[in-house]
Protein backbone atom coordinates (compact mmCIF):
# COMPACT_ATOMS: atom_id res chain seq x y z
CA UNK A 1 0.00 0.00 0.00
CA UNK A 2 1.46 3.10 -1.08
CA UNK A 3 0.97 6.68 1.57
CA UNK A 4 0.48 9.75 -0.55
CA UNK A 5 2.10 13.09 1.17
CA UNK A 6 -0.66 14.34 2.82
CA UNK A 7 -1.07 17.66 4.15
CA UNK A 8 -1.87 18.26 7.89
CA UNK A 9 -5.07 20.08 8.89
CA UNK A 10 -6.70 22.88 6.43
CA UNK A 11 -5.14 26.34 7.78
CA UNK A 12 -7.65 29.33 6.86
CA UNK A 13 -11.12 30.35 6.27
CA UNK A 14 -13.05 29.81 3.03
CA UNK A 15 -14.05 32.11 1.00
CA UNK A 16 -17.52 33.13 0.59
CA UNK A 17 -20.08 31.92 -0.81
CA UNK A 18 -21.84 33.61 -3.62
CA UNK A 19 -25.17 33.41 -5.82
CA UNK A 20 -25.69 31.37 -8.70
CA UNK A 21 -28.36 31.00 -11.01
CA UNK A 22 -29.15 28.10 -13.53
CA UNK A 23 -28.40 28.49 -17.36
CA UNK A 24 -30.81 26.52 -19.63
CA UNK A 25 -28.40 27.14 -22.58
CA UNK A 26 -25.81 24.98 -20.80
CA UNK A 27 -27.96 21.80 -20.43
CA UNK A 28 -30.82 20.08 -21.74
CA UNK A 29 -34.19 20.97 -20.20
CA UNK A 30 -35.26 18.24 -18.33
CA UNK A 31 -37.25 17.98 -15.26
CA UNK A 32 -35.29 18.84 -12.11
CA UNK A 33 -34.79 17.63 -7.93
CA UNK A 34 -33.71 20.34 -6.63
CA UNK A 35 -32.40 20.33 -2.68
CA UNK A 36 -31.15 23.16 -0.33
CA UNK A 37 -28.14 21.91 2.12
CA UNK A 38 -27.81 25.27 3.27
CA UNK A 39 -29.65 28.73 2.55
CA UNK A 40 -32.04 30.12 0.18
CA UNK A 41 -33.05 29.23 -3.37
CA UNK A 42 -35.47 30.99 -5.89
CA UNK A 43 -37.49 28.83 -8.54
CA UNK A 44 -40.04 30.27 -10.89
CA UNK A 45 -41.59 28.99 -14.06
CA UNK A 46 -42.83 30.54 -16.81
CA UNK A 47 -43.31 34.30 -15.22
CA UNK A 48 -45.35 32.85 -12.48
CA UNK A 49 -45.58 32.93 -9.04
CA UNK A 50 -41.84 32.26 -7.44
CA UNK A 51 -40.94 29.34 -5.02
CA UNK A 52 -39.13 30.27 -1.88
CA UNK A 53 -36.92 27.15 -0.22
CA UNK A 54 -35.06 27.06 2.62
CA UNK A 55 -32.79 24.89 3.86
CA UNK A 56 -33.27 21.53 4.27
CA UNK A 57 -36.19 21.53 1.30
CA UNK A 58 -36.36 20.59 -2.38
CA UNK A 59 -38.42 21.14 -4.90
CA UNK A 60 -39.84 19.16 -7.77
CA UNK A 61 -39.38 21.35 -11.50
CA UNK A 62 -41.07 19.51 -14.06
CA UNK A 63 -39.68 19.94 -17.60
CA UNK A 64 -42.61 20.27 -19.54
CA UNK A 65 -41.55 21.95 -22.50
CA UNK A 66 -41.45 25.46 -20.77
CA UNK A 67 -40.28 28.31 -22.36
CA UNK A 68 -38.72 30.02 -19.45
CA UNK A 69 -37.40 28.00 -15.95
CA UNK A 70 -35.61 31.03 -13.55
CA UNK A 71 -33.68 29.01 -10.83
CA UNK A 72 -31.05 31.65 -8.68
CA UNK A 73 -29.61 31.11 -5.13
CA UNK A 74 -28.74 33.38 -2.42
CA UNK A 75 -24.78 34.11 -1.22
CA UNK A 76 -24.27 31.60 1.25
CA UNK A 77 -26.50 28.95 -0.28
CA UNK A 78 -25.51 25.21 -1.12
CA UNK A 79 -28.31 23.89 -3.52
CA UNK A 80 -28.34 20.37 -5.22
CA UNK A 81 -29.87 19.91 -8.53
CA UNK A 82 -30.10 16.12 -8.75
CA UNK A 83 -31.44 15.82 -12.64
CA UNK A 84 -33.56 12.14 -13.17
CA UNK A 85 -34.55 11.24 -16.98
CA UNK A 86 -35.88 13.33 -19.24
CA UNK A 87 -38.49 10.72 -19.34
CA UNK A 88 -39.46 10.95 -16.13
CA UNK A 89 -41.27 13.89 -16.53
CA UNK A 90 -44.20 12.15 -18.63
CA UNK A 91 -44.85 10.45 -14.67
CA UNK A 92 -43.96 12.60 -13.00
CA UNK A 93 -45.48 15.74 -10.70
CA UNK A 94 -46.92 18.12 -13.52
CA UNK A 95 -46.48 20.86 -11.51
CA UNK A 96 -43.73 22.53 -9.38
CA UNK A 97 -44.41 20.74 -5.53
CA UNK A 98 -42.05 21.56 -3.06
CA UNK A 99 -41.22 19.10 -0.13
CA UNK A 100 -39.40 18.55 2.91
CA UNK A 101 -35.75 16.98 3.03
CA UNK A 102 -35.61 14.68 6.09
CA UNK A 103 -32.16 14.96 7.99
CA UNK A 104 -31.02 11.62 7.08
CA UNK A 105 -31.77 11.53 3.52
CA UNK A 106 -29.09 14.46 2.61
CA UNK A 107 -26.05 12.69 2.85
CA UNK A 108 -27.91 9.97 0.85
CA UNK A 109 -28.77 12.77 -1.78
CA UNK A 110 -24.83 14.07 -2.05
CA UNK A 111 -24.02 10.60 -2.88
CA UNK A 112 -26.59 9.96 -5.34
CA UNK A 113 -25.57 13.89 -7.25
CA UNK A 114 -21.75 12.31 -6.66
CA UNK A 115 -23.27 9.04 -9.19
CA UNK A 116 -24.63 11.01 -11.80
CA UNK A 117 -21.99 13.10 -12.36
CA UNK A 118 -18.99 10.51 -12.38
CA UNK A 119 -18.19 7.46 -13.72
CA UNK A 120 -19.08 5.49 -9.79
CA UNK A 121 -21.10 2.68 -10.18
CA UNK A 122 -24.35 2.65 -8.36
CA UNK A 123 -24.80 -0.81 -8.71
CA UNK A 124 -26.27 -2.34 -5.46
CA UNK A 125 -27.37 1.47 -4.36
CA UNK A 126 -30.40 -0.64 -2.87
CA UNK A 127 -33.33 0.94 -5.21
CA UNK A 128 -35.00 -1.90 -4.27
CA UNK A 129 -34.94 -1.32 -0.34
CA UNK A 130 -35.99 2.18 -1.03
CA UNK A 131 -38.91 1.05 -2.96
CA UNK A 132 -39.82 -1.78 -0.03
CA UNK A 133 -39.11 1.41 2.73
CA UNK A 134 -41.74 3.63 1.15
CA UNK A 135 -44.34 1.25 0.51
CA UNK A 136 -44.24 0.23 4.41
CA UNK A 137 -43.61 3.71 6.07
CA UNK A 138 -41.58 3.33 9.32
CA UNK A 139 -40.18 0.05 8.77
CA UNK A 140 -36.09 -0.55 7.79
CA UNK A 141 -34.74 -1.52 4.46
CA UNK A 142 -32.62 -4.15 4.16
CA UNK A 143 -28.86 -3.75 3.77
CA UNK A 144 -27.37 -3.54 0.82
CA UNK A 145 -25.56 -7.03 1.72
CA UNK A 146 -28.54 -8.83 2.19
CA UNK A 147 -30.21 -8.16 -1.44
CA UNK A 148 -29.65 -10.08 -4.12
CA UNK A 149 -27.79 -8.34 -6.70
CA UNK A 150 -25.28 -10.46 -7.95
CA UNK A 151 -21.92 -9.51 -8.09
CA UNK A 152 -20.90 -6.42 -8.52
CA UNK A 153 -19.87 -4.92 -12.24
CA UNK A 154 -16.92 -3.59 -13.19
CA UNK A 155 -17.77 -1.48 -16.00
CA UNK A 156 -20.01 1.43 -15.79
CA UNK A 157 -23.71 1.23 -16.88
CA UNK A 158 -22.10 2.61 -20.67
CA UNK A 159 -19.87 -0.31 -20.71
CA UNK A 160 -21.74 -2.90 -19.46
CA UNK A 161 -21.41 -6.82 -20.57
CA UNK A 162 -23.88 -9.28 -20.18
CA UNK A 163 -24.43 -12.80 -21.43
CA UNK A 164 -25.34 -12.76 -24.92
CA UNK A 165 -28.90 -12.60 -26.34
CA UNK A 166 -28.37 -15.97 -27.85
CA UNK A 167 -28.26 -17.49 -24.50
CA UNK A 168 -31.49 -16.69 -23.44
CA UNK A 169 -32.87 -17.68 -26.90
CA UNK A 170 -36.16 -19.54 -27.48
CA UNK A 171 -36.62 -19.10 -30.99
CA UNK A 172 -33.29 -19.30 -32.90
CA UNK A 173 -34.59 -16.85 -35.68
CA UNK A 174 -35.47 -14.10 -32.52
CA UNK A 175 -33.43 -14.63 -29.65
CA UNK A 176 -34.60 -12.57 -26.60
CA UNK A 177 -32.59 -9.49 -26.27
CA UNK A 178 -32.37 -9.39 -22.60
CA UNK A 179 -29.42 -6.56 -22.57
CA UNK A 180 -27.05 -5.38 -25.50
CA UNK A 181 -23.70 -4.62 -25.90
CA UNK A 182 -23.68 -0.78 -25.58
CA UNK A 183 -22.99 0.87 -29.29
CA UNK A 184 -19.55 1.67 -29.55
CA UNK A 185 -18.33 5.04 -28.17
CA UNK A 186 -17.12 7.65 -30.78
CA UNK A 187 -13.63 8.83 -29.96
CA UNK A 188 -13.78 12.39 -30.98
CA UNK A 189 -13.69 14.77 -27.56
CA UNK A 190 -17.19 16.48 -29.00
CA UNK A 191 -19.04 13.08 -30.57
CA UNK A 192 -17.91 11.24 -27.20
CA UNK A 193 -19.65 14.09 -25.47
CA UNK A 194 -22.84 13.46 -26.93
CA UNK A 195 -22.80 9.93 -26.81
CA UNK A 196 -22.01 9.96 -22.77
CA UNK A 197 -25.00 12.15 -22.60
CA UNK A 198 -27.76 10.12 -24.66
CA UNK A 199 -26.18 6.92 -23.01
CA UNK A 200 -26.90 8.65 -19.12
CA UNK A 201 -30.48 9.93 -20.91
CA UNK A 202 -30.95 8.10 -23.75
CA UNK A 203 -34.89 9.97 -23.42
CA UNK A 204 -32.67 13.76 -24.44
CA UNK A 205 -34.26 15.12 -27.71
CA UNK A 206 -32.09 17.68 -29.33
CA UNK A 207 -31.48 18.35 -32.80
CA UNK A 208 -27.70 17.46 -34.21
CA UNK A 209 -27.89 21.43 -34.33
CA UNK A 210 -28.32 21.95 -30.43
CA UNK A 211 -26.28 19.39 -29.76
CA UNK A 212 -23.33 20.97 -32.01
CA UNK A 213 -23.69 23.91 -30.04
CA UNK A 214 -23.67 22.36 -26.85
CA UNK A 215 -19.79 20.77 -27.49
CA UNK A 216 -18.75 23.56 -29.68
CA UNK A 217 -18.69 21.63 -32.79
CA UNK A 218 -20.71 21.59 -36.12
CA UNK A 219 -23.29 19.98 -37.47
CA UNK A 220 -21.35 18.38 -40.30
CA UNK A 221 -18.32 17.95 -38.09
CA UNK A 222 -20.71 16.03 -35.10
CA UNK A 223 -22.50 13.70 -38.26
CA UNK A 224 -18.86 12.48 -39.65
CA UNK A 225 -17.07 11.83 -36.57
CA UNK A 226 -20.25 9.03 -35.60
CA UNK A 227 -20.17 7.88 -39.06
CA UNK A 228 -16.31 7.43 -39.29
CA UNK A 229 -15.71 6.17 -35.67
CA UNK A 230 -18.94 4.29 -35.19
CA UNK A 231 -19.88 2.81 -38.44
CA UNK A 232 -23.52 4.30 -37.36
CA UNK A 233 -24.88 7.44 -38.52
CA UNK A 234 -25.51 10.00 -35.61
CA UNK A 235 -29.43 8.85 -35.87
CA UNK A 236 -28.80 5.17 -36.23
CA UNK A 237 -26.61 5.03 -33.16
CA UNK A 238 -28.82 7.08 -31.04
CA UNK A 239 -31.58 4.27 -31.63
CA UNK A 240 -28.95 1.93 -31.11
CA UNK A 241 -28.51 3.40 -27.53
CA UNK A 242 -32.42 3.99 -27.37
CA UNK A 243 -33.11 0.72 -27.91
CA UNK A 244 -30.61 -0.67 -25.59
CA UNK A 245 -31.92 1.22 -22.50
CA UNK A 246 -35.07 -0.08 -23.64
CA UNK A 247 -34.30 -3.59 -22.73
CA UNK A 248 -33.23 -2.60 -19.31
CA UNK A 249 -36.04 -0.91 -18.47
CA UNK A 250 -38.42 -3.22 -19.73
CA UNK A 251 -36.19 -6.22 -17.89
CA UNK A 252 -36.37 -3.99 -14.84
CA UNK A 253 -40.23 -4.27 -14.72
CA UNK A 254 -41.60 -1.06 -16.17
CA UNK A 255 -44.57 -1.38 -19.07
CA UNK A 256 -44.29 -0.29 -22.68
CA UNK A 257 -45.71 3.34 -22.48
CA UNK A 258 -43.42 4.14 -19.72
CA UNK A 259 -40.02 2.73 -20.98
CA UNK A 260 -41.54 4.23 -24.84
CA UNK A 261 -41.06 7.64 -22.29
CA UNK A 262 -37.78 7.12 -20.33
CA UNK A 263 -35.81 6.21 -23.76
CA UNK A 264 -37.32 9.25 -26.04
CA UNK A 265 -39.82 7.93 -28.11
CA UNK A 266 -42.81 10.22 -29.06
CA UNK A 267 -45.57 6.98 -28.48
CA UNK A 268 -45.85 3.54 -27.69
CA UNK A 269 -45.98 2.49 -30.97
CA UNK A 270 -43.24 3.72 -32.06
CA UNK A 271 -40.93 2.16 -29.82
CA UNK A 272 -42.78 -1.05 -30.58
CA UNK A 273 -42.27 -0.48 -34.34
CA UNK A 274 -38.37 0.28 -33.91
CA UNK A 275 -38.09 -2.64 -31.17
CA UNK A 276 -39.79 -5.29 -33.49
CA UNK A 277 -37.72 -4.33 -36.28
CA UNK A 278 -34.36 -4.72 -34.70
CA UNK A 279 -35.33 -7.87 -32.25
CA UNK A 280 -38.09 -9.59 -34.55
CA UNK A 281 -40.63 -9.53 -31.16
CA UNK A 282 -42.31 -6.52 -29.63
CA UNK A 283 -41.11 -5.41 -26.47
CA UNK A 284 -44.45 -7.01 -24.72
CA UNK A 285 -43.17 -10.20 -26.10
CA UNK A 286 -39.93 -10.00 -25.36
CA UNK A 287 -41.27 -8.56 -21.78
CA UNK A 288 -43.87 -12.58 -21.56
CA UNK A 289 -40.83 -14.29 -22.58
CA UNK A 290 -38.38 -12.88 -20.02
CA UNK A 291 -40.44 -13.37 -16.94
CA UNK A 292 -41.29 -16.36 -18.07
CA UNK A 293 -37.82 -17.76 -17.38
CA UNK A 294 -37.26 -19.01 -13.88
CA UNK A 295 -34.71 -17.11 -11.78
CA UNK A 296 -34.12 -13.43 -10.82
CA UNK A 297 -31.95 -10.29 -12.21
CA UNK A 298 -30.41 -7.61 -10.36
CA UNK A 299 -31.00 -3.98 -11.72
CA UNK A 300 -28.35 -2.56 -13.93
CA UNK A 301 -27.22 1.18 -13.17
CA UNK A 302 -29.47 3.02 -15.59
CA UNK A 303 -32.90 0.97 -14.50
CA UNK A 304 -31.30 0.81 -10.84
CA UNK A 305 -31.13 5.17 -11.83
CA UNK A 306 -34.48 5.32 -12.85
CA UNK A 307 -36.15 3.39 -9.86
CA UNK A 308 -34.31 6.00 -7.57
CA UNK A 309 -35.95 8.67 -9.09
CA UNK A 310 -39.47 6.76 -8.94
CA UNK A 311 -38.44 6.40 -5.25
CA UNK A 312 -37.75 9.83 -5.15
CA UNK A 313 -40.79 11.28 -6.49
CA UNK A 314 -42.90 8.66 -4.16
CA UNK A 315 -41.39 10.22 -1.11
CA UNK A 316 -42.42 13.84 -2.41
CA UNK A 317 -45.98 12.31 -1.88
CA UNK A 318 -45.17 10.43 1.77
CA UNK A 319 -47.45 11.59 4.58
CA UNK A 320 -45.11 9.55 7.14
CA UNK A 321 -41.71 10.87 5.71
CA UNK A 322 -39.69 7.52 5.09
CA UNK A 323 -36.36 7.08 6.99
CA UNK A 324 -33.27 6.93 5.15
CA UNK A 325 -31.45 3.64 4.39
CA UNK A 326 -28.85 3.19 7.08
CA UNK A 327 -26.28 2.50 5.54
CA UNK A 328 -24.59 3.96 1.73
CA UNK A 329 -23.29 1.03 0.02
CA UNK A 330 -19.78 0.93 -1.50
CA UNK A 331 -19.28 1.95 -4.87
CA UNK A 332 -16.22 2.09 -7.30
CA UNK A 333 -15.14 3.30 -11.32
CA UNK A 334 -14.00 0.82 -13.63
CA UNK A 335 -10.27 0.93 -14.40
CA UNK A 336 -9.99 3.91 -16.72
CA UNK A 337 -7.66 6.92 -17.40
CA UNK A 338 -8.77 10.68 -18.32
CA UNK A 339 -7.29 13.35 -20.29
CA UNK A 340 -6.93 16.17 -17.51
CA UNK A 341 -6.28 16.26 -14.05
CA UNK A 342 -9.37 15.92 -11.63
CA UNK A 343 -9.94 16.64 -8.56
CA UNK A 344 -12.05 14.26 -5.79
CA UNK A 345 -12.78 15.29 -2.00
CA UNK A 346 -13.71 13.00 0.56
CA UNK A 347 -16.44 14.45 1.95
CA UNK A 348 -17.70 11.48 4.48
CA UNK A 349 -15.83 7.99 5.53
CA UNK A 350 -12.77 6.61 3.59
CA UNK A 351 -12.02 5.54 0.10
CA UNK A 352 -9.06 4.40 -2.18
CA UNK A 353 -7.37 5.17 -5.16
CA UNK A 354 -5.81 2.51 -7.12
CA UNK A 355 -2.71 3.03 -9.89
CA UNK A 356 -1.21 0.08 -11.20
CA UNK A 357 -0.61 -2.44 -8.02
CA UNK A 358 -0.68 0.74 -5.84
CA UNK A 359 -2.84 1.69 -3.15
CA UNK A 360 -3.26 5.39 -1.76
CA UNK A 361 -5.77 6.24 0.85
CA UNK A 362 -8.62 8.90 0.92
CA UNK A 363 -9.48 9.89 4.25
CA UNK A 364 -11.98 11.74 4.87
CA UNK A 365 -11.35 15.42 4.31
CA UNK A 366 -9.10 14.69 1.91
CA UNK A 367 -9.04 16.59 -2.06
CA UNK A 368 -6.72 14.61 -4.06
CA UNK A 369 -5.48 15.22 -7.19
CA UNK A 370 -5.19 12.10 -9.65
CA UNK A 371 -3.21 12.74 -12.60
CA UNK A 372 -4.21 12.78 -16.41
CA UNK A 373 -3.11 9.78 -18.47
CA UNK A 374 -2.37 7.26 -15.34
CA UNK A 375 -5.06 4.20 -15.78
CA UNK A 376 -6.48 3.93 -11.92
CA UNK A 377 -9.72 2.88 -10.26
CA UNK A 378 -11.33 4.51 -7.20
CA UNK A 379 -13.44 3.35 -5.09
CA UNK A 380 -15.65 4.41 -1.96
CA UNK A 381 -16.39 2.24 0.84
CA UNK A 382 -19.45 1.97 2.47
CA UNK A 383 -21.07 4.85 4.37
CA UNK A 384 -18.61 7.05 2.13
CA UNK A 385 -19.35 10.10 -0.01
CA UNK A 386 -16.60 11.56 -2.06
CA UNK A 387 -17.43 14.78 -4.52
CA UNK A 388 -15.46 15.69 -7.61
CA UNK A 389 -14.12 19.60 -7.13
CA UNK A 390 -12.73 20.48 -10.57
CA UNK A 391 -10.56 19.64 -13.32
CA UNK A 392 -7.08 20.84 -14.98
CA UNK A 393 -5.57 21.04 -18.03
CA UNK A 394 -2.15 18.97 -18.24
CA UNK A 395 -0.90 22.84 -19.16
CA UNK A 396 -2.24 24.64 -16.15
CA UNK A 397 -0.23 21.61 -13.57
CA UNK A 398 2.19 19.64 -13.78
CA UNK A 399 1.08 16.15 -11.59
CA UNK A 400 3.45 13.42 -12.25
CA UNK A 401 2.09 11.48 -9.32
CA UNK A 402 -1.44 12.22 -6.98
CA UNK A 403 -1.30 15.28 -4.64
CA UNK A 404 -3.57 15.56 -1.23
CA UNK A 405 -4.43 18.57 1.08
CA UNK A 406 -6.73 17.76 3.89
CA UNK A 407 -9.32 20.26 4.27
CA UNK A 408 -11.23 21.09 7.93
CA UNK A 409 -14.70 20.18 8.21
CA UNK A 410 -15.18 24.20 8.13
CA UNK A 411 -14.73 24.08 3.88
CA UNK A 412 -17.50 21.83 3.69
CA UNK A 413 -20.32 23.67 2.27
CA UNK A 414 -17.44 25.47 0.01
CA UNK A 415 -16.43 22.39 -1.31
CA UNK A 416 -19.52 21.13 -1.66
CA UNK A 417 -20.62 24.68 -3.66
CA UNK A 418 -17.40 23.86 -6.38
CA UNK A 419 -18.67 20.85 -6.82
CA UNK A 420 -21.92 21.46 -8.28
CA UNK A 421 -20.41 24.59 -9.90
CA UNK A 422 -18.02 22.55 -11.32
CA UNK A 423 -20.34 19.55 -12.19
CA UNK A 424 -23.79 21.03 -13.17
CA UNK A 425 -25.49 24.30 -14.45
CA UNK A 426 -26.19 25.76 -11.59
CA UNK A 427 -22.96 28.30 -11.18
CA UNK A 428 -22.14 32.03 -10.30
CA UNK A 429 -22.11 34.72 -12.90
CA UNK A 430 -18.69 34.80 -13.23
CA UNK A 431 -17.71 31.21 -12.54
CA UNK A 432 -13.93 30.21 -13.06
CA UNK A 433 -13.12 26.54 -13.90
CA UNK A 434 -9.24 27.39 -12.57
CA UNK A 435 -10.94 28.85 -9.36
CA UNK A 436 -10.23 25.76 -7.68
CA UNK A 437 -7.01 24.94 -9.19
CA UNK A 438 -5.85 28.18 -7.57
CA UNK A 439 -7.73 27.13 -4.58
CA UNK A 440 -5.88 24.00 -3.88
CA UNK A 441 -2.24 25.46 -4.86
CA UNK A 442 -3.25 28.42 -1.78
CA UNK A 443 -3.88 25.90 0.78
CA UNK A 444 -1.16 23.45 0.06
CA UNK A 445 1.12 26.22 0.11
CA UNK A 446 0.07 27.14 3.39
CA UNK A 447 0.35 23.45 4.67
CA UNK A 448 3.71 23.29 3.32
CA UNK A 449 4.72 26.83 5.41
CA UNK A 450 4.71 23.95 8.32
CA UNK A 451 7.99 23.41 7.16
CA UNK A 452 9.30 26.38 8.77
CA UNK A 453 10.44 25.47 12.02
CA UNK A 454 7.87 24.94 14.20
CA UNK A 455 7.69 25.67 18.62
CA UNK A 456 7.28 22.61 20.31
CA UNK A 457 6.25 24.48 23.48
CA UNK A 458 2.53 24.01 23.17
CA UNK A 459 1.61 27.32 23.65
CA UNK A 460 3.62 29.07 20.84
CA UNK A 461 2.76 26.27 18.69
CA UNK A 462 -0.91 26.79 18.95
CA UNK A 463 0.56 30.28 18.37
CA UNK A 464 2.07 29.53 15.04
CA UNK A 465 -1.04 27.29 13.90
CA UNK A 466 -2.88 30.55 14.83
CA UNK A 467 -0.50 32.78 12.49
CA UNK A 468 -0.54 30.01 9.45
CA UNK A 469 -4.29 30.11 9.37
CA UNK A 470 -4.65 34.15 9.39
CA UNK A 471 -1.65 34.57 6.93
CA UNK A 472 -3.83 36.12 4.52
CA UNK A 473 -5.47 38.93 6.79
CA UNK A 474 -3.39 41.99 6.75
CA UNK A 475 -1.39 42.35 10.06
CA UNK A 476 -2.71 38.64 11.10
CA UNK A 477 -1.84 37.90 14.54
CA UNK A 478 -0.92 41.37 16.97
CA UNK A 479 2.30 40.29 18.85
CA UNK A 480 1.19 43.01 21.27
CA UNK A 481 -1.68 40.58 22.38
CA UNK A 482 0.83 37.36 22.56
CA UNK A 483 2.77 36.74 26.24
CA UNK A 484 6.32 37.35 26.68
CA UNK A 485 6.73 33.83 27.61
CA UNK A 486 5.59 32.27 23.49
CA UNK A 487 7.79 35.24 22.76
CA UNK A 488 10.77 33.34 24.59
CA UNK A 489 9.64 30.17 23.24
CA UNK A 490 10.08 31.17 19.73
CA UNK A 491 13.21 32.18 20.29
CA UNK A 492 14.68 29.42 21.88
CA UNK A 493 13.02 26.84 19.65
CA UNK A 494 12.47 28.14 16.24
CA UNK A 495 15.97 30.78 16.27
CA UNK A 496 13.78 33.49 15.32
CA UNK A 497 11.51 35.79 16.98
CA UNK A 498 7.63 35.42 16.16
CA UNK A 499 7.86 38.73 13.86
CA UNK A 500 10.84 37.41 12.01
CA UNK A 501 9.29 33.66 11.80
CA UNK A 502 5.61 35.01 10.48
CA UNK A 503 7.99 36.87 7.86
CA UNK A 504 9.76 33.73 6.97
CA UNK A 505 6.23 31.84 7.27
CA UNK A 506 5.02 34.27 4.92
CA UNK A 507 7.94 34.42 2.55
CA UNK A 508 7.51 30.28 2.01
CA UNK A 509 3.96 30.26 1.31
CA UNK A 510 4.89 33.41 -1.86
CA UNK A 511 7.16 30.97 -2.86
CA UNK A 512 5.07 27.95 -3.45
CA UNK A 513 2.05 30.11 -5.10
CA UNK A 514 5.02 32.23 -7.35
CA UNK A 515 6.72 28.54 -8.77
CA UNK A 516 2.87 27.06 -9.53
CA UNK A 517 2.30 30.45 -11.83
CA UNK A 518 -0.02 32.81 -9.72
CA UNK A 519 0.56 36.79 -10.60
CA UNK A 520 2.39 38.60 -7.53
CA UNK A 521 -0.54 40.38 -7.27
CA UNK A 522 -2.48 37.34 -6.01
CA UNK A 523 0.20 36.41 -3.72
CA UNK A 524 0.20 39.17 -1.86
CA UNK A 525 -3.54 39.42 -0.87
CA UNK A 526 -2.91 35.61 -0.25
CA UNK A 527 -0.01 36.27 1.83
CA UNK A 528 -1.46 39.09 3.61
CA UNK A 529 -0.17 42.81 2.34
CA UNK A 530 -2.33 44.69 1.13
CA UNK A 531 -0.42 46.49 -1.63
CA UNK A 532 1.78 44.69 -4.31
CA UNK A 533 4.73 47.17 -3.81
CA UNK A 534 5.01 46.24 0.02
CA UNK A 535 4.91 42.33 -0.71
CA UNK A 536 7.63 43.06 -3.46
CA UNK A 537 9.91 44.81 -1.23
CA UNK A 538 9.49 42.46 1.69
CA UNK A 539 10.05 39.54 -1.00
CA UNK A 540 13.09 40.85 -2.62
CA UNK A 541 14.33 41.48 1.03
CA UNK A 542 14.34 38.48 2.25
CA UNK A 543 15.56 36.35 -1.42
CA UNK A 544 17.61 38.77 -2.98
CA UNK A 545 15.57 39.32 -5.97
CA UNK A 546 12.03 40.17 -7.08
CA UNK A 547 8.99 37.78 -6.99
CA UNK A 548 8.56 38.22 -11.09
CA UNK A 549 12.42 37.48 -10.91
CA UNK A 550 11.76 34.56 -8.70
CA UNK A 551 8.88 33.38 -10.84
CA UNK A 552 10.88 33.46 -14.29
CA UNK A 553 14.16 32.07 -12.59
CA UNK A 554 11.69 29.08 -11.84
CA UNK A 555 9.82 28.54 -14.97
CA UNK A 556 13.20 28.57 -16.70
CA UNK A 557 14.68 25.66 -14.29
CA UNK A 558 11.22 23.81 -14.80
CA UNK A 559 12.23 23.80 -18.90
Amino acid sequence: MASLSSFSAGTGRPPAIPGARWRPADAPLRPLLLWVRTGTAHVRLDGGPTLHLKAGEGAWIPAEDRAERTITTEPGTVAFPLCPHAGVGTRGLPELTRFDVPGDWQDWLIQLFNLQVTPFSGHGYSPEAIAELLRHPGTRPPTPATLDHGPAPETPATEERHPAPETLATDERHPIPETLASPTMPRARGARAVAEELMHDPALDLTVERWAARVLSSPRTLRRDFLAETGLTFEQWRLHCRLGAAVEFLAAGYDVDQVAALVGFASRNGLTRAFKGRFGLTPHEFGRRLFARPGGRGLTHRAAAARQTDDLIRMMHETNTPAAPEMLPPASTPSHTNDIHVLSWMYRGSGYLDIGDRRYERERGVATWIPAQLEHVTGLRENSVSLPLGNASTADLHLPAPLQVRFSPAWDDYLMFCSISARSALRPDDHNPRHILDLFAGQVAAQRALSVPMPTDPRARAVALECLRRIGEPGGTQDADIRAEIHRAFRDETGMTLTRWRYAARMRIARDLLTGGAPPSAVARRTGYAHLPTFSAAFSRFHGLSPREYQEREAAGGR
